[in-house]
């Protein structure tokens, strides 16, 4: 088994990708330092850990850093292989895991990100529809199974979990309610939710709501 000893995770509370990885470590029994971190001043800990793309989660495991999130939880998948395994065993499965991961990060964060401003007419409704699209695309791929992993929750619930803490937020910026257009995801979310990884890594939907419409006076959006 891999050393528990010296990990620690640079986060901030409302990031998805930083929920990520507290899940990936949750599901696998990890004990790590965690450290919010001040995304108006950072820690020179994380710029020293990060120093490419200067952002969170960073994990740091035995003095050495990973960063992004999916690499992040492929790594602790790898690294505490003897519990909760969170990719597949068959390689088109892993590669297929991969790619609906990925998917989430080019889609739903960018999408989702528009949907949470002040958008109006033409461009939100655009912006709407691309939306449906992608949670109706993902409700198909996710069929009559459990979780995208079949009956085992895995990479694909991990990556796209964090991002329903946002649903309430679409529907208050932009009135578009998830459980009317993919009921399916929906029902995915609660079963996820009911892991005890899951509740306690996730955003309150209201907080991230009030933490959105704060940003967005910051910025001049309101």
């Amino acid at each position: 088994m891999a050393s528990q000893k010296g990990v620690m995770l640079l986060d901030f509370w409302s990031s998805p990708f930083g929920q990520r990885v507290r899940i990936a470590l949750a599901e696998k029994g990890v004990e790590y330092e965690h450290k919010e971190e001040d995304l108006s001043s950072k820690s020179e800990l994380l710029l020293k850990s990060n120093p490419v793309h200067k952002k969170i989660p960073v994990l740091i495991h035995d003095g050495k850093t990973v960063c992004e999130s999916l690499t992040i939880v492929q790594y602790i998948d790898e690294v505490w292989s003897d519990k909760a395994p969170l990719m597949p065993s068959d390689p088109h499965q892993r590669a297929q895991a991969r790619f609906w991961a990925d998917y989430v990060d080019k889609k739903m964060y960018d999408c989702g990100g528009r949907l949470s401003r002040k958008l109006k007419g033409q461009e939100l409704e655009a912006t709407k529809k691309e939306m449906i699209e992608i949670l109706q695309l993902l409700q198909t791929q996710l069929g009559d199974n459990k979780y995208f992993g079949g009956n085992t929750f895995g990479f694909v619930d991990v990556a796209l979990v964090p991002f329903t803490s946002w649903f309430y937020t679409f529907e208050m910026c932009a009135n578009l309610n998830v459980e009317q257009i993919a009921p399916g995801i929906i029902a995915w979310a609660k079963r996820c939710q009911e892991r005890e990884s899951v509740a306690k890594a996730l955003s309150d939907p209201k907080n991230f709501y009030d933490f959105v419409c704060m940003m967005k006076k910051l910025m001049g959006l309101e």
